[in-house]
């Protein structure tokens, strides 16, 4: 059975440990097979490019993937950190909710 992801692209999450711990950024890309997530702004590394047509060379920085275990999703109404589940609406559909206030996630 494969591993169900909470966090999808689009999402505004907390960084939780690490280096970054504390901001707040946008997932930019969710990568299942690694467990790992690009967040905006967040573990900013430099990177040495070779000069093409359509970009300059030089140092660039770019975000870096970090583990999806190391963030966490943010309460729609408190803004804090929390866990994700899901729920079954009446109508059949199935969404994602906060466990701290209990919101639904527009995705």
């Amino acid at each position: 059975m494969a591993q169900q992801f909470r966090i999808k692209k689009g999402d505004t999450v907390c960084v939780i440990t690490g280096k970054d711990k504390g901001k707040f950024g946008q997932v930019l890309n969710v990568n299942r097979k690694d467990n790992r997530v690009t967040v905006q702004n967040i573990n900013l590394v430099k990177r040495h490019q070779k000069q093409t047509i359509g970009q300059e060379g030089g140092i660039v920085q770019k975000e870096a993937s970090v583990h999806i275990s190391n963030v966490a999703h943010l309460d729609p109404t408190s803004k804090k950190p929390t866990r994700v589940g899901i729920k079954f609406l009446e109508d059949g559909r199935k969404v994602r909710v906060s466990k701290r206030s209990g919101e639904t996630i527009e995705s």
